[in-house]
């Protein structure tokens, strides 16, 4: 019975956080679906998906992620053998930077495309702007470090042993990685393809500034039947069947997960050190370079646009950052923006860390019998679902449902970071979660027979270990929450409007100086977002981990 209690004191608070501000939005959503007029009528929701433009934005949601994710594929496995299996130089530091892109703010990455393959941009010719392409070429951006970093770290664990033995029988490097590499690897292959066609089929910001209304995902149909035609009910029908989608392919994604981790768990001590280069890894080393430099080429358009002013260099752009809109379009000027993002940020990076470390530690203490471990795994699940449902989905469930009473929060200014906090949830919890579980619990034991409490026991015993993954969990936390675009849309206020929305909106109204302003502000925030990420990278925490 005390088990049970602490058990349950432990993970009260973030059951309390998750039941507010995450069920009662997405039961909302689903409510609004299915009882449009207050009476049930699933006929509603089966007119929405009947209609031609829902199928067609569901082809596009479609067809769009499955391409960009076999383009993350074919780019991503050079490098991810090249990174992890090669002792090339500075190869830490490439990871680092191939990680970037992964964590810079969706709308960034949309106006950094925007401005490479637009008028004036050095790809213009290509006629790719607003085009599917340009969606396209924005989600591989995005996500191919996904698979960089997943299978490289599949890669990384594999026995070199079968291999040699292939070699030895006469099979050349084709054949061997044919028949006994790729085989080894399907697993993290097969997670890798379900967690990237995940992210580009919930990419939000990426479709919004490079498709406009002309291309619509499911996300962003969302988002412009809430807020362009109000029509909530249809809104709530594709959030609705946004969701069981989502979950079903995060439940693929952690079934394959759980098979490449039994794998390298079997493998453990006998995976080979990097080897140096030879004349025969040559094409996987200049992929890799080639792919870093195709990943640098939009962030190189975005800053030399936002430093050239009629012809000229010029930091005018930046200075007008610091001045009212003149034309009204923004409450505040872009930089207190800026500001509101980095307050933002912070809160939701200590609310995410409280709930978080709350959660790991709730999950990974030693079960006593099948009914506590049962407990703890559905715990452990349930602190997941914020990823199984996108952003955009859980910022219009918290705006038709906290409108009223005790739980009208619509202009509290928690309501942003607390959001936030949510998505960057699942992050962290499965950033400490494989450490926790790591220590030994004979050692907390050994500390409670010293006389040690609870609370001293996480001091001396867990603290030591997990404070470098606490600090890559910070680092994430405060990297996604500060360009966290999809529920930051719905809720933010006109008079606190964090950088993403600032951004948007100076991208949404014509004019060079806003145009030339939102390069501007982009840079920065891909420079905070960039600096955060290469430090947590020092830490040498594995971050994809989480998905």
């Amino acid at each position: 019975m005390r088990r049970a209690l602490a058990l349950l004191g432990l993970a009260a608070l973030p059951l309390a956080v998750l039941g507010v501000f995450f069920a009662l939005p997405v039961a909302g959503m689903v409510g609004r679906g299915f009882w449009p007029d207050g009476a049930f009528d699933p006929g509603a929701v089966a007119e929405v998906l009947a209609r031609p433009r829902v199928h067609r934005v569901l082809w596009f949601t479609v067809w769009t992620a499955s391409v960009a994710t076999a383009a993350a594929l074919l780019l991503g496995l050079p490098a991810a053998y090249a990174l992890h299996r090669l002792a090339l130089p500075l190869r830490g530091l490439v990871r680092g930077l191939l990680l970037v892109p992964f964590v810079l703010p969706t709308v960034v990455v949309g106006v950094a495309f925007r401005q490479l393959l637009g008028e004036g941009g050095p790809l213009a010719g290509l006629g790719w702007e607003g085009t599917p392409v340009a969606i396209v070429l924005g989600l591989v951006f995005f996500n191919v470090a996904v698979v960089v970093r997943t299978v490289g770290a599949a890669w990384e664990s594999l026995d070199p042993r079968p291999g040699e033995a292939a070699a030895a029988l006469g099979a050349s490097p084709a054949q061997v990685f044919r028949t006994v590499t790729l085989p080894a690897l399907r697993p993290a292959l097969a997670g890798a393809a379900s967690v990237v066609f995940l992210f580009c089929a919930t990419g939000f910001g990426v479709v919004l500034t490079l498709g406009g209304t002309r291309y619509s995902s499911v996300e962003t149909e969302i988002y412009l039947l809430t807020t362009n035609l109000l029509d909530l009910p249809a809104a709530a029908a594709l959030s609705l069947l946004q969701l069981v989608v989502v979950v079903g392919l995060l439940l693929v994604a952690a079934r394959t997960r759980r098979g490449s981790e039994a794998v390298v768990r079997r493998r453990a001590g006998r995976a080979a050190r990097p080897v140096r280069p030879r004349w025969r890894d040559a094409p996987q080393v200049l992929l890799t370079v080639l792919l870093l430099a195709a990943l640098a080429a939009p962030i190189g358009a975005l800053v030399v646009g936002s430093l050239r002013v009629d012809g000229a260099w010029s930091l005018a752009y930046y200075r007008a950052l610091g001045s009212p809109s003149q034309d009204g379009l923004l409450a505040v000027p872009v930089a207190t923006a800026m500001l509101n993002s980095l307050r933002t940020a912070v809160d939701a990076t200590w609310m995410a860390l409280l709930l978080g470390g709350l959660v790991a530690l709730t999950v990974t203490r030693r079960s006593r019998g099948r009914g506590e471990r049962r407990v703890r795994a559905t715990l452990d699940g349930l602190f997941m679902l914020p990823l199984g449902v996108s952003a955009v989905t859980v910022g219009f469930g918290l705006l038709i449902t906290l409108d009223s009473g005790v739980l009208d929060l619509r202009d509290s200014p928690l309501l942003v970071p607390i959001a936030q906090a949510l998505v960057a949830l699942p992050l962290v919890v499965r950033t400490l979660v494989p450490v926790l579980a790591g220590i030994d619990d004979r050692q907390r034991q050994a500390a409670a027979s010293l006389g040690a409490g609870p609370l001293r026991a996480v001091l001396t015993v867990d603290l030591p270990v997990v404070w470098r993954p606490l600090l890559a969990a910070a680092g994430f936390a405060f990297a996604v929450s500060l360009g966290e675009f999809g529920a930051t849309a719905f809720l933010a206020r006109d008079d606190a409007p964090t950088m993403p929305v600032a951004i948007f909106r100076l991208i949404g109204h014509p004019g060079l100086l806003n145009y030339g302003m939102a390069l501007a502000a982009s840079v920065l925030l891909a420079a905070a977002t960039a600096v955060v990420v290469l430090a947590v990278e020092r830490l040498r925490v594995p971050a994809m981990g989480a998905f």
